[in-house]
């Protein structure tokens, strides 16, 4: 089953795409982008829910800085959860998109199941950024770094030529430190995505440079599944979640050793035998 609508929040125009049956799973990112990336097998067990938030939307007016706040954002979430009906649902957060995930389950205990954060920082502070440059420089391989260097030498002529997708170019062109297969291109995926750059400009730049999600698991009970990437340039290297290591029961932390930025795409028959497992496990 794949159905789609559109969910109205304050002048936003959300679109959402519904995929499968089952247990439902709310994919907060792009509607267009986030199902190129999931496998067909989750869809047989779980009703994928993908969500537009208003940075892929584009804006119905003259946008002003309250209007792209994270907390708006999150009031985007639960006016679509409201209007979809959804009740003790399981939320998913992919990159940048896990901090939504996991503050909208904190502000909401009473309506998640449990959280999904897949490839993701503990923070996106200027410091991290750098913590991934490094273990970039220093750990992968030159047949990697060549192919990072040849492809960022096209990025500005990008830009250039649609400066309004350019949080979409810089995705495309930094291949080299979000797949295994550091070759992959993944331009197709981006076909058609709208992004709104001044709500991803704060978001990325400064609300999720505010928040860390080691810290927030520490006060947090629902159960959580974290996913990471072997060859995550993007936001690794995984040692920067070595601080989550078992003791906290309700976290359950997995590295995909043959994936990058997207492990539902690079290895989508281990993860989701591994989800799909945890998700029982975790109901029992």
């Amino acid at each position: 089953m794949h159905t789609q609508r559109t969910i109205m929040s304050d002048g936003f125009a959300l679109n959402v795409s519904i995929h499968g049956r089952g247990m439902p799973i709310l994919v907060v990112g792009s509607s267009i982008y986030y199902p190129r990336l999931f496998s067909e097998l989750l869809y047989t067990q779980f009703q994928l829910i993908f969500l537009d938030h208003r940075g892929f939307v584009k804006p119905p007016r003259a946008l002003e800085p309250e209007d792209y706040t994270l907390d708006q954002v999150l009031d985007d979430i639960e006016t679509a959860r409201q209007t979809l009906g959804l009740e003790d649902f399981i939320i998913l957060g992919h990159s940048g998109h896990a901090f939504m995930a996991l503050e909208y389950a904190a502000q909401y205990p009473e309506s998640v199941r449990k959280v999904i954060l897949l490839n993701a920082a503990p923070t996106n502070s200027l410091e991290r950024q750098q913590q991934s440059l490094d273990g970039f420089n220093e750990t992968a391989s030159p047949a990697r770094k060549r192919q990072f260097e040849g492809d960022m030498a096209l990025l500005e002529g990008d830009i250039q030529r649609e400066p309004e997708r350019r949080f979409v170019h810089m995705c495309i062109r930094m291949g080299a430190h979000s797949f295994y297969n550091y070759a992959f291109d993944a331009a197709s995926m981006w076909d058609g995505v709208f992004t709104n750059m001044p709500v991803m400009d704060h978001l990325w730049g400064e609300a999720f440079a505010q928040l860390n999600l080691i810290e927030s698991l520490k006060g947090f009970t629902k159960p959580v599944f974290l996913g990471l990437g072997r060859y995550d340039y993007l936001v690794g290297p995984v040692s920067l979640w070595d601080t989550v290591d078992g003791s906290q029961e309700n976290v359950k932390k997995v590295i995909f050793e043959k994936s990058g930025h997207n492990m539902m795409f690079e290895e989508p028959e281990l993860f989701e035998a591994i989800l799909t497992a945890w998700i029982h496990e975790t109901d029992s």
